[in-house]
This record gives C-alpha cells, structure tokens and sequence, in this order.
C-alpha cells in the first residue's frame, strides 16, 4: 500500500503547496482521503504524481470544511467515482456530489474498500471521519484535522489491530503520550504542536509536505 500527500500546508520541490489536505492511497483501489482547498492545486500536485480522476474509485471526505472539499471538482469529472461523506454535511456539499457522483453518506464505521475503514462519525465540536488502514506493518491511521480529538481516533482505529503509523492533521492535539508505542507519526496541515511531537518522538516523526510518498 503507498499513500501519497497531493495537498498540504508545506511542499516538496516541484510541488504546490496550499493550507489543506489531501492524501491518495494506492491499495486494491486507489482512494483519495480529502481534496484540499482548490481544483487547480490538487490537479497541479497529482499528475506530477502521475495521477488523473479517472483512476481514482473511491473518495472519502473526512469533514465539511472548504480545505478538505475544495478540490472536489477535479475528482468529480470521474463520473464513477464513490464519494463517502458523513450524513451530518451540509445539504450544499452532499447536492454538488450527488450531482456528479454517488454520495455513500457514513455516520458508523465501514470499510471503504479491501482493508480501508472509517472510523465512521466522531464528533467534538465538529463532525469527522479518520480511516484506519491495514498494511502489512499493522495499522496505519489517516486524518484530517483531528478534530474530533486524535486519542479518540487511535482507541477506534486500534479496533482494527495494533496502530503503526498515524499520518495527517492532529489541530490542537496535546495528549501526546497516546502517541507512545507507535512507530511512525507524519504530523501534516493544520497541526499546531509540531515541534513538540518531534521533540517528544524524535525518532518515530517524519516530515511531511505535499509531493511525498509513504509505503506500508
């Protein structure tokens, strides 16, 4: 399994960089987790990778805010594209789906695809999906912004097996001793204590910026 970051905060040389998320994970079916804030960025960062709509099957939207949904029309001129979002968006964001695509509104867990689940709804001060995935190195965790509050994403993708990594935005997150144990921690976006979790991990945290690529 490869997941490959197209929209973050930082970029890789050559790449675009923009304030969102976007992550494309290449397994049985490619399935893009997040669309960043614009078409056009999203676009930009995935054909450097190579990638075009059309070989993407499946897309989960991990919250309704404009730095995750952003990008959605460059996805959406797949017209077979499956996108799974939570049943709590907005009418707005479900109706621009539906009008290209079929929409899989989530609100419990449920796996995307072979070995991909969402931790179905999480709720905090805003609704929100995380996927765990299963890899041949146990668990990897993928987020949006955390909003939901990372510790509870990590006890339901635990459910699914022993966690390995956890990659994507943690917002404030400061619990940091549930990160204990776990081999690899790709802080992305929106996460505000940064320096801290590489302070406290050093050898478990790995930079991460739009136009790098991870393989599990």
């Amino acid at each position: 399994m490869k997941l490959k970051i197209l929209v973050d905060n930082q970029a890789m040389p050559g790449f675009k960089q923009e304030w969102g998320f976007s992550c494309l994970i290449e397994a049985k079916e490619n399935v893009l987790f997040d669309t960043g804030t614009s078409p056009d960025v999203l676009m930009f960062n995935a054909e450097k990778f190579g990638v075009k709509p059309e070989q993407i099957d499946k897309v989960v939207l991990s919250h309704d805010h404009f730095d995750h949904t952003g990008g959605l029309e460059w996805i959406l001129q797949n017209p077979k594209v499956k996108v799974f979002a939570l049943d709590s968006f907005s009418d707005k964001t479900k109706q621009r789906i539906k009008e290209e695509a079929e929409l899989v509104e989530v609100n419990k867990p449920v796996e995307i695809s072979n070995g991909i689940f969402s931790t179905g709804k999480l709720s905090n001060s805003i609704d929100e999906q995380s996927l765990a995935l299963k890899t041949e190195k146990e668990i990897v965790v993928l987020t949006g912004c955390s909003h939901s509050g990372l510790e509870k994403i990590l006890e339901k993708a635990g459910e699914h097996g022993k966690i390995h990594a956890v990659i994507g935005g943690f917002h404030g997150f400061k619990k940091f001793d549930v990160l204990k144990g776990i081999n690899l921690i790709a802080a992305t976006h929106c996460t505000e204590h940064k320096k801290e979790i590489q302070r406290l991990f050093p050898k478990a945290f790995a930079e991460c910026a739009a136009g790098k690529e991870f393989e599990f």
